[in-house]
C-alpha cells in the first residue's frame, strides 16, 4: 500500500514533531503537514521531524486539507490518504484499523469513531460532543448513514478522494466529504478509535466559544445545504 497522511496544522509546534515521528513509524509512504499560517514555527519543526511541509496562507481547516490533497495529486497520487489532526489527540498506532478495510476491499472510506471507541475525560467538551451526536443523527435521517461520529481521523481511497471536488474550505470539510461519498453510494464504515486531550496548545474549535459556534454553524450549514441543492 502507498499511504499518504495529511495533517493540517495551525500553531502545533508543541506536539507536531512527536506526532510526525509516530506517524512515520507506521507503514506509510509520506507525511504531509500543511502549515496553515502558523506563527510558532510549526512548519520548520514538522520538516525537521521528517514531514513534507506545504504552506497554505488561507486560514481554514478545509483550505489546509485541500492544499494537502493538491500536493498528493501533483506527486502522482497514491493508494490511500489518511487525514488526522495535528494536536496528537488521535493515536497513529491505531491507523491500521482505518486502513485494513480499505486494503481488504471492504470500504471506500473508513471513519474513526470516537463514540465507538474511547473518549478520554476532558478531551471532548459537552457542547462539541452534543453537536457531533446531533449532526451524526441528521446524517442518518437525511442521507441514510448509520454513523456515530464525524471524526477527522479517517482514511479514504485516492480513487474516490480525487473525484470529490471538495468546496467547503472551513469546518464543513469533513461533513461535505461524508455527504458526497454517501450520494455516490460509496462504502463507508466506522472503526473504533481513541481520543485524547491535546498534547499542547489550544483547540481551534472547542478551545474558544467563537470556534465552537463557527464550527457548529458551518457543519450544520453544509448538512442542510446539500440536502436542498443535491449538488
Amino acid at each position: 500500500m502507498h499511504v499518504t497522511v495529511i495533517i493540517p496544522a495551525l500553531n502545533e509546534a508543541g506536539c507536531i514533531a512527536d506526532l510526525v515521528r509516530a506517524v512515520l513509524a507506521q507503514p506509510v509512504a509520506e507525511v504531509i503537514v500543511v502549515d496553515n499560517s502558523s506563527t510558532d514555527g510549526t512548519g520548520p519543526v514538522a520538516q525537521a521531524a521528517g514531514a513534507r511541509v506545504i504552506s497554505e496562507s488561507r486560514r481554514g481547516y478545509g483550505f489546509a486539507c485541500a492544499a494537502g490533497v493538491a500536493a498528493v495529486a501533483a506527486s502522482g497520487g497514491c493508494d490511500y490518504v489518511v487525514f488526522m489532526d495535528g494536536d496528537y489527540s488521535f493515536l497513529p498506532q491505531e491507523m491500521a484499523r482505518l486502513l485494513a478495510p480499505l486494503a481488504a476491499g471492504q470500504a471506500d472510506m473508513v471513519v474513526g469513531s470516537r463514540e465507538r471507541g474511547y473518549i478520554a475525560p476532558g478531551s471532548m467538551p459537552p457542547p462539541q460532543r452534543f453537536g457531533n451526536w446531533l449532526v451524526s443523527r441528521l446524517m442518518g435521517s437525511l442521507y441514510g448513514l448509520a454513523i456515530t461520529d464525524l471524526g477527522p481521523y479517517r482514511a479514504i481511497t485516492w480513487q474516490m478522494l480525487s473525484t470529490l471536488t471538495m468546496r467547503e474550505m472551513t469546518y464543513g470539510w469533513t461533513t461535505e466529504m461524508i455527504i458526497k461519498m454517501a450520494r455516490r453510494r460509496a462504502r463507508i464504515i466506522e472503526v473504533p478509535v481513541s481520543y485524547h486531550t491535546r498534547r499542547a496548545g489550544q483547540s481551534k474549535v472547542s478551545g474558544t466559544v467563537r470556534g465552537t459556534v463557527l464550527a457548529a454553524y458551518h457543519i450544520l450549514g453544509v448538512t442542510f445545504r446539500y440536502m436542498r441543492s443535491g449538488s
